[in-house]
């Protein structure tokens, strides 16, 4: 048998990234149009070509690894389950009335999203259970029943259970998952106790509505790919991308589909975090731009930061945890990104004053931007790289994406540059300016905004188009240099490559630290950690090879926001507990509370690791082959100061590791590189292009 292959899987709104990868770093990449229609055909016709083209076989892959927009395009379409809620009799409106908070302050005629939910299908039964976990109104079965048959009776898909402070003591809940599975076996359900045992009322509430309305659609989804990969002669197992960072089986993910929401742009960032600690380059901001969205995010000492919940289908996401409430609010760890509606497919138009305007619509995979030829008519950003010189006037992907510079021109034209007068060139240089000024919002979201300075940071571009943009951004920013990934175009595949397997529990217990029983607080923590160990044992992973990381997530009493802090395993010690809550509460706000503030701890945490046999990150990628291609010189324009200039057009292995001074063009099989006038680029150790400012 020949060497044993992983295959990462990264669908995006354009393409669809895999990339096969063994152990000694041997490497092949493909790149297909997303088949929006059944995202499971797109990768599968992949995966047959790499085996096509290669000595490749079925039998060699020893993984799957999948990140997948399929459950943020349920909800963002609102094309999820018809999902039925049983709630704590006057809490049903829960959902609509949600915490208050209002994503832009002055917009009078700002409308919150639809419940996904509708209130005919939220059902009410008496119980009730106190903070403290008492039963203060035992629920009767009877009521259980009727609640259940008024939801089959709305021919419901799903249901979604969350009652009042039911994790504080489950048996009501468990009572109602003992009805649903004897009266209704047939529909999918889901526990707030299984899916997030915390405090918050209205964040439980829609997390477990969240989980349920995606069951069947991820576990369709899910379903399918399996089969068709089987079909196709695989038999490894597939696991999926969490938006933490971590993978999880697909059965857990069918399980739990509220975790892999943001799987697509966790990607990204765990490729940054390992490539960036086996540079040994601590302070990164990680570049991801794509066809639709470009997204950032800080890694800060080799380590990307997690948000304890976001908000998903409301829209751009930028840095201020003030203005929420957009979305549908989700409250599960996820890597901490900003992203703004700015990729190659955005459509560039002017607003109503005559000025130009980037995104947020995009052109998509279907019909594309108008140099595809397959039916676009409004010109993206692509386009305008396409008029400026920067991308090839012929071909992308290796030739296998045909270009039609000229329909770019006539399009950016008649669009853009007629009605206000400008040349062609002006026209499609400032398109290009705006959309890296959209991107620098992001950038600025996670560092300047939150008190670090960009100048201090390497930028770690990749995407389709990140390597495209990276030189003029970090310029605009002051950032003296940028390091762009070998198949950069593909890197958010290679980073759900070198993931882990992680599970992440918690449990609310709120205690006042100055008042706590270490060994109530410890019962607590091993409780959670007797559960990861039970599912990574099930994941086939032997005890050696678990790692459990505990923290605590906890705030000054009469806060409503938590911070969540690394507690050592063994005895805990819950002076050192607040004196660490103190000291991440100045990091992150710039002060703390006096040493006579009680600091109370609110959730224990836990997250399980199966550590793999051998590493995940290869000490160098050995791409299979290199394409043989002779590259002409060609016209590229940088603005007013330069003007049209002779460019020289090279593939990555022309570079070495003396700079060679721009202007260039680095063209990949996957993905662009500009190196505009004043910047220089060379090849690292490891293959990387660095570019220096």
């Amino acid at each position: 048998m020949g060497e044993r292959f992983r295959i990462g899987v990264d669908i995006g709104g354009t393409f669809t990234d895999i990339v096969f990868l063994a152990d000694d770093g041997e490497l092949h990449t493909r790149k297909v149009s997303s088949t929006v229609d059944d995202y499971a055909r797109g990768i599968v016709e992949g995966v047959a070509e790499v085996f096509a083209k290669t000595a490749i076989s079925a039998a060699d892959i020893s993984e799957v690894l999948h990140g997948t927009t399929v459950a943020s395009n349920a909800i963002l379409e609102l094309a999820g389950a018809r999902t039925g809620l049983i709630t704590t009799r006057g809490f049903r409106d829960v959902l609509e009335l949600r915490t208050l908070r209002m994503p832009r302050l002055y917009d009078l005629g700002w409308e919150k999203p639809p419940p996904l939910v509708e209130r005919y299908r939220r059902i009410e039964v008496d119980e009730r259970i106190t903070a403290s976990g008492v039963v203060q109104q035992a629920l009767e079965r009877a009521d259980v029943e009727r609640a259940v048959d008024a939801l089959v009776a709305e021919d419901v898909e799903a249901i979604a259970v969350c009652l009042l402070n039911s994790f504080t003591n489950p048996v009501h809940e468990q009572l109602i998952g003992e009805v649903i599975a004897e009266r209704a076996p047939h529909l999918l359900s889901c526990l707030s106790i299984d899916v997030l045992p915390e405090i918050k009322e209205y964040e439980r509430t829609s997390t477990t509505v969240i989980n349920a309305y995606l069951l069947p659609v991820v576990a369709r989804y899910l379903r399918r790919l399996e089969s068709q990969i089987a079909d196709a002669g695989v038999r490894a197992p597939l696991l999926l991308m969490q938006s933490n960072g971590g993978l999880t089986p697909a059965q857990q993910a069918a399980r739990l589909p509220c975790n892999i929401i943001e799987s697509g742009p966790a990607g990204g960032v765990v490729g940054a975090q390992a490539l960036a600690t086996k540079l040994s380059l601590s302070q990164v901001i990680s570049f991801d731009m794509g066809g639709t969205t470009a997204k950032a995010s800080l890694l800060e000492n080799g380590q990307y930061s997690r948000a304890v919940d976001y908000s998903v289908g409301g829209g751009i996401m930028l840095g201020s945890r003030l203005l929420t409430g957009a979305g549908y609010r989700l409250r599960v760890p996820a890597i901490d990104l900003a992203e703004v509606g700015a990729g190659g497919g955005s459509i560039v138009w002017l607003d109503a004053g005559g000025a130009v305007q980037i995104g947020p619509k995009s052109a998509g995979a279907d019909p594309g931007p108008v140099c595809y030829g397959k039916g676009g008519t409004a010109p993206t950003v692509t386009d305008a790289n396409v008029v400026l010189g920067y991308l090839n006037q012929g071909y992308l992907v290796g030739g296998e994406l045909k270009i039609d510079a000229e329909s770019s021109r006539r399009a950016l034209r008649s669009e853009i540059a007629e009605p206000l007068g400008l040349e062609l060139a002006h026209a499609a240089y400032g398109a290009h300016r705006i959309a890296a000024a959209n991107m620098i919002r992001a950038i600025k979201a996670v560092s300047s905004e939150r008190g670090r300075d960009p100048r201090e940071y390497t930028l770690f571009a990749f995407g389709g188009n990140g390597p495209l943009f990276a030189a003029t951004m970090a310029a605009e920013l002051g950032m003296k240099k940028v390091l762009i990934p070998p198949s950069p175009g593909l890197f958010s595949a290679f980073g759900i490559l070198y993931a882990e397997v992680e599970h992440h529990y918690s449990q609310t217990l709120r205690r006042n630290l100055s008042s706590a029983d270490p060994s109530e607080l410890e019962t607590a923590w091993q409780a959670l950690e007797a559960r990861a160990q039970a599912q990574l044992e099930e994941d086939g992973f032997s005890a050696e090879r678990i790692e459990l990381v505990r923290s605590a997530n906890m705030h000054y009493a009469g806060q409503i926001f938590e911070l969540s802090v690394a507690v050592p395993a063994g005895g805990v010690d819950v002076a050192e507990l607040a004196e660490a809550f103190g000291q991440e509460h100045e990091r992150t706000y710039g002060h703390r509370a006096g040493p006579d503030e009680p600091v109370e701890l609110v959730n224990v945490e836990v997250v399980g690791r199966g550590l793999p046999e051998t590493p995940r990150v290869p000490e160098r990628l050995q791409h299979a082959s290199h394409r043989e291609v002779t590259f002409t010189p060609r016209q590229a324009y940088f603005g007013e100061q330069h003007g049209w200039m002779e460019t020289q057009v090279i593939d990555r292995n022309q570079l070495t590791d003396s700079p060679l001074p721009g202007p260039l063009v680095i063209e990949e099989y996957d993905a662009t590189c500009v190196v505009p006038p004043g910047v220089d680029a060379h090849l690292d150790a490891a293959g990387n292009i660095v570019l220096t400012l």
